[in-house]
């Protein structure tokens, strides 16, 4: 007697193959992961793999929580650069600094959690949760940004991804200089051409250094408006051309919404006709009913304008620790797609803010201001 259909259950059915421990990640993911947040993850990354990484796909990552002390910028990050799985970046500036000390040559331990702080500061060790290092990391990387902050091609305004790319040169230099190699998420950044912005540049070291430069006459400033538009202006760029933009969020955050604020920015607050990013990918532990924007889901970011409604389907987020979803997306990535060609962002970024620019006068809002001259 054959089973009754319900046409309310379409899905495969549950009958993994037994697990034998010789599995890769990618046969793990797609055979065990069957369910609740596994699930989640499968869907992810075959979202990744079978629509965000298409060729005319510009794929944003933001980057939160400490994940670059942990090893994650030198075992995912800097991989999915090479790979060309990743166009441009927005991370915290804690991310970025504990990424040069890597290339920088200094070292972090593994440590616990369940440590006496009082006698950590006595000892001069520092703590992020489990991970130890000496302080005088802290010092000896303060002391190389603000040596290379008083270059003279340091001495002007610049957005936050020309000064990264400028870092990134020095700290690459350091990395050949010390014999090492694949180290620095600035450094990768650097020389594949992907930009990297910061949503908040004084929340950091890396700020506190450029802030102190400040008080002996350095002429160094961060443009945020650059930042807001050249960010707007590569998603605009990848829309206008035919093409489709995908953004990857770790985390939450400030970089998440600044990531995610490029289509009001380009809809709302320029006036062109858009209608928002078309696949979302977000690993999270937070949750959405708390009404912070690290929880919140993609289907509430359609009300914004940040996400087209039609692409819906295009959207995942899984409920887990980045250090947890991270590599396992990339082991998936580079095991199931080929390497793109890298869309090198940083090189073109005056030819993009002139689109933008273009676009804006002449169908946007800079058109009607325009008229009324």
């Amino acid at each position: 007697m054959s089973p009754r259909k319900n046409p309310h259950i379409r899905g495969p059915r549950i009958s993994p193959p037994a697990i034998t421990g010789r599995e890769t990640a990618a046969e793990l993911i797609d055979h065990a992961f069957l369910a609740y947040n596994g699930a989640r993850l499968r869907e992810g990354a075959r979202l990744l793999t079978e629509r965000m990484l298409a060729d005319d796909v510009t794929v944003a990552l933001s980057i939160t929580g400490a994940l670059t002390p942990a090893g994650l910028g030198m075992s995912a990050l800097i991989p999915l650069l090479e790979a060309g799985f990743v166009d441009w970046i927005v991370s915290t500036g804690a991310n970025l600094y504990h990424d040069t000390h890597f290339g920088l040559g200094l070292d972090m331990h593994q440590g616990t959690f369940q440590a006496d702080d009082v006698e950590l500061r006595a000892k001069e060790v520092v703590r992020i949760y489990d991970i130890f290092f000496d302080y005088s990391v802290l010092l000896d990387t303060d002391a190389f940004f603000r040596e290379i902050i008083a270059a003279p091609e340091f001495q002007r305004t610049m957005s936050s991804a020309e000064f990264h790319y400028l870092c990134g040169k020095y700290v690459r230099a350091r990395e050949e200089k010390l014999g090492l190699k694949g180290r620095s998420l600035l450094s990768a950044a650097y020389q594949f051409g992907v930009p990297i912005y910061t949503s908040s540049p004084g929340d950091s070291s890396i700020g506190m250094n450029v802030a102190a430069k400040a008080l002996e006459g350095s002429k160094l400033l961060i443009d945020v408006n650059a930042d807001v538009n050249e960010t707007a202006a590569i998603v605009w760029d990848s829309k206008a051309r035919g093409g489709k933009s995908a953004v990857w969020i770790l985390g939450g955050g400030s970089p998440k919404n600044f990531l995610l604020q490029t289509e009001p920015q380009i809809q709302e607050v320029l006036g062109i006709a858009e209608k928002g990013h078309d696949y979302f990918l977000a690993v999270t532990d937070a949750r959405p009913d708390t009404g912070g924007l690290s929880g919140a889901t993609p289907a509430e970011a359609v009300s914004w304008g940040k996400i087209d409604p039609e692409q819906l389907p295009g959207t995942v987020i899984c409920y887990t620790d980045s250090t947890i979803g991270l590599p396992l997306l990339t082991a998936y990535a580079l095991a199931k797609h080929a390497p793109r060609a890298r869309k090198r962002l940083y090189d073109r970024r005056g030819e993009l803010m002139e689109r933008l620019r273009k676009s804006y006068f002449e169908s946007g809002r800079g058109a009607a201001a325009e008229a009324k001259r």
